[in-house]
């Protein structure tokens, strides 16, 4: 028998290593990493950023000549019967029955080119570049915003699993309390309200505990859900202390924050560019006003028979010179629209500044009460848990009633409870302040 219970016990080792082992460590810089290379809109605008490549080499383009090369051959067949047609004198003459066939070949390499505009091409060109550099700035932006949402829900799993395994203990200890009382009054040592009390007790952290579990598997839930990763597979969540951020150093220095986030946010560097863009397409409209200077050439031959295409050949080049006088005031409807959207964009700039402005102040205040909340939680903490350990021996001794305990004890447990969200929140404040500041980075 005893041989059977070591290796029952064996057994179930073995199993619990097996189970460990199966589950798959998260960490937070692992979790970043699987959000940034698996999240569908960075995916989306990381694809977008060839359109936006490949229109810059389009402008490019518009400076260099176009080439094209034609070919075409042509048969021709005329049939006659026989008629009868009228001679130089007027006399009619019969014409005998003909057949003729005809053929024709040709060829011809050509092209044009755009010598003025208007500055237009050029004007494009500056305005592609804007464009591709805004789209990465973009994309960039995105990028930390998915940080930021990745450590968020990381950061609440941390949090719920804090309180999970205290709820844990708690109810170990209002259980073991509560075989305690039972006993004690059961020896008629104890009043039934102490037992009332204490069992009500009892339920409630059990209560707790399930609540603080049900959030637990929740935030795992949508944190694996955000990662794209299979939810129904075991996981440990683990905070890497070496990407934790570091404290941004003189956080009431607000001008100075203010402008290393002008300096920094990309959203805003993006939007800067957007109304550059807006300018060059003012520009682009303008050209309408302005003469065009097209250049053409062609070289072309063409024969009867294919051995003799190169035997005659036929050159041209030539300019256009265009003056618009009257377009239906569509040039007017260009310029028009492109002023609204100058102001426009100009407009996005001014808010996207003050909304800066305010986004980073109530990071720092956040910041800051995170802070001094996470020093009074914790001196909170320390004072509840002092407080519960005097009642509880006081019961013991018999100088203090159930009632009093209990309560130091529901205080100690809130504190406790306080603490952690505390701690988790302050984290959290450090992150948001980074993302404020635009330099919250993956790397």
């Amino acid at each position: 028998m005893k041989y059977v219970k070591l290796i029952f016990i064996s057994i179930l080792t073995l199993t619990g290593l097996i189970s460990v082992n199966a589950q798959e460590k998260i960490t937070l810089s692992g979790a970043i990493a699987t959000a940034l290379n698996q999240n569908t809109s960075v995916i989306k605008s990381t694809n977008s950023l060839e359109t936006s490549v490949a229109s810059l080499k389009s402008a490019y383009g518009s400076l260099l000549p176009t080439l094209n090369f034609n070919s075409g051959w042509n048969w021709q067949r005329t049939s006659s019967s026989g008629s009868t047609v009228l001679d130089f004198y007027g006399q009619p003459q019969a014409l005998p029955p003909t057949e003729t066939d005809s053929r024709s070949y040709n060829m011809s390499l050509g092209g044009n080119v755009t010598l003025f505009d208007g500055l237009a091409n050029i004007s494009t060109i500056n305005q592609r570049k804007n464009d591709l550099q805004s789209a990465k700035y973009d994309l960039e932006k995105l990028r930390q915003d998915v940080i930021l949402q990745t450590v968020n829900l990381f950061i609440t799993i941390t949090n719920n699993e804090k309180v999970l395994k205290f709820q844990q203990e708690d109810v170990k200890y209002n259980e073991d309390m509560l075989q305690k009382v039972k006993e004690m009054y059961e020896l008629k040592m104890k009043a039934n309200a102490d037992l009332y009390a204490q069992e009500y007790q009892t339920a409630n952290s059990r209560l707790s505990f399930l609540q603080a579990k049900n959030n637990y598997e929740k935030s795992k839930i949508a944190l694996l859900n955000y990662l794209s990763k299979d939810i129904l597979k075991e996981y440990v969540f683990e905070m890497d202390s070496t990407f934790l951020p570091e404290s941004v150093k003189d956080i009431d220095n607000i001008n100075a924050l203010i402008q290393s986030a002008l300096a920094n946010r990309n959203d805003y560097q993006s939007s800067k560019l957007k109304y550059e863009s807006s300018e060059y397409q003012l520009t682009i409209a303008r050209g309408g006003l302005l003469p065009s200077l097209s250049g053409n050439y062609n070289l072309s031959t063409s024969a009867t028979k294919a051995q003799d295409l190169f035997n005659r050949k036929v050159y041209s080049f030539g300019l256009s010179l265009n003056f618009p006088i009257f377009s239906r005031w569509t040039t007017e409807l260009a310029i028009q629209s492109a002023l609204v959207l100058n102001k426009n964009t100009n407009e996005d700039l001014n808010a996207l500044e003050r909304q800066i402005k305010s986004d980073l102040k109530n990071a720092v205040l956040d910041l800051q009460t995170a802070k001094l909340q996470l020093d009074v939680t914790k001196a909170a903490l320390k004072a509840a848990q002092e407080t519960w350990e005097i009642k509880r021996d006081s019961y013991n001794l018999g100088s203090a009633t159930f009632i009093d305990q209990q309560q130091s004890y529901r205080d100690y447990v809130q504190s406790m409870n306080n603490s952690i969200a505390s701690e988790s929140n302050y984290v959290y404040r450090q992150f948001g302040l980074l993302s404020a500041m635009g330099m919250l980075r993956s790397e």
